[in-house]
Parts: structure tokens; sequence; C-alpha cells
């Protein structure tokens, strides 16, 4: 049942800001305000969330949302251990119970009941009413209640009820500007500047594309993928066709549009390290 992670962590996971997100962070956390992010596909929103974590000094339970998710999925549910009937929380209460910040990625993907148990955590009350077990929980001071989702994939059977969204605050993520980028390339792909520098102008190249049918671009995550296969002594136009061409698409005929663009952005040399 348990579909969630739990994470302490000491020292914050590198991430480099774009604004103020930070402070917004913290200030939403002082206030005990629910936290909405919304940005495309790997653009750093669970990295944001779980440098904050860790900076703030507080556990971290997260939870990837699919269709299936259902409230008792979040709440808990009763069952059979050794014969007899316990009640087991779910990753909603127990991240209540330990005043945890509870990450729910990618919310719109949920079963649309599952977003209703949320509201009285998500408003003045702060609580959560445990229906199958009688309990009410009034959640601590150190209770956060984040989500996250794509706005891209937002249509009319998935987005936020207007009366969920109005009890968060909201932060717009988007990829960072390019000298940000090339420094998080850098970092977490572990090469130079200057290989990281030529992915990100892939990667801006490949974002202004407005021809081709595809559902995402490259993102920031596919960029570092591509510059770890470098690190690990890949050539760079295999490296840019694995992890980024390949990764957005199935279909020959715009991968081969894709490629050129590679082919265009990279060169055919490849950069001394």
């Amino acid at each position: 049942m348990d579909m969630a992670s739990v994470q302490h962590v000491a020292v914050p996971p590198f991430y480099a800001a774009q604004g103020q997100e930070c402070a917004l962070f913290e200030h939403a956390a002082r206030q005990c305000l629910p936290l909405l992010i919304k940005g495309p596909t790997g653009c750093g929103k669970t990295r944001f969330v779980e440098h904050m974590a860790a900076r703030l000094q507080r556990p971290l339970v997260t939870v990837s949302c699919h269709d299936d998710l259902s409230a008792a999925d979040l709440v808990g549910r009763h069952l059979i251990v050794g014969g007899d009937t316990v009640w087991c929380d779910g990753p909603l209460t127990r991240a209540v119970r330990e005043g945890a910040i509870l990450y729910l990625d990618e919310v719109v993907e949920a079963r649309k009941d599952t977003t209703v148990v949320l509201h009285p955590l998500a408003d003045d009350r702060r609580t959560l009413h445990i229906e199958r077990s009688g309990e009410t929980l009034v959640a601590p001071p150190g209770f956060m209640l984040v989500v996250s989702y794509n706005p891209g994939y937002q249509n009319l059977l998935k987005s936020l009820k207007p009366s969920t969204r109005q009890r968060f605050v909201a932060l717009a993520l988007g990829y960072p500007a390019a000298e940000i980028e090339a420094g998080i390339v850098a970092t977490e792909g572990g090469v130079p500047p200057a290989v990281a520098e030529q992915l990100v102008r892939l990667g801006q190249a490949l974002r202004r594309l407005t021809e081709q049918d595809l559902e995402e671009t490259a993102s920031t995550r596919l960029l570092v993928m591509a510059a770890r296969l470098v690190a690990s002594g890949l050539d760079l136009q295999a490296a840019a066709q694995a992890a980024i061409v390949d990764a957005l698409t199935d279909d020959a005929d715009t991968a081969a549009a894709l490629a050129e663009v590679v082919s265009a952005a990279l060169g055919h040399g490849q950069p001394r390290r």
C-alpha cells in the first residue's frame, strides 16, 4: 500500500535558485501555508522541495500521484496482521502526525476524490478527519502541504478545481536561464563548463521548436542525463541522441528532425575536457 518515500536529509541537495522561490517557500512554511508548484517536466520541482526540506531540517514524505491513487491510499486503512485487524496510517496521516512536509508530485494525476481530503488541511482548520478510525488530527506547526503539477498536461479532465487551487500559495517554475542551467548541468552532470554550455544551447534550440509534435521538450533533467553519459566517456552527439532525442519521441521523422537540430547545435566536434 505504501507508495511514499520518507527522507531525512541533513545536507541540502544541490539546487540552483532561479529567483525568489527559496524565500517564498520559507515564508509559506513559517506561516503554515500550503504551496502549489507548477512547471514543466524536469525543471527541478522535486529537487527544489528536497532542497528546502533539508534546508529547513524537516522530514519529507513524497507521494508520486497516479490515476489509481485513492483517498484511502493517502489517509490509511485497516489491514489484517497476524489474524488481527489493525489500522495502518497512510503517508498523509504519517506526515501530519510527525509534522513533516508532505509532497504530492503531479497531484492532478490522482483521482478527484483524493484532493478533497486535502481541503481541511489546506485552510485555516489544518485538520485531518480519519473517518475509518474516528480520529481528528490537528496538524502541528511543522506540517506543510506541498503539491506540484505540469500545466502542459492540463485539460478538462486533469486540472485542479478552483476550490482546491485557491487554498494554496502558488509558485511557477520554468527552465532556468542559460547561465544558471549551464551551472546545473556542469555540477550535476560532472562535465566541464564548455560541454554544459553546448548542451544548454541544444536544449534552448529544441525548446524553440514549434512545428514538431512533442508532448514535452528538452528538460534540464535530460540535459543532465546527457552530460553524465559524456562524463562517462560517450561522444557528445551520441549522448544527446540517447538521452534527449530518443527520450523525446518514438516517431522516426520527428527523431530525424531533432537529430538535425542536435548536429547544428553541437557541430561535429567534441569539446576539449
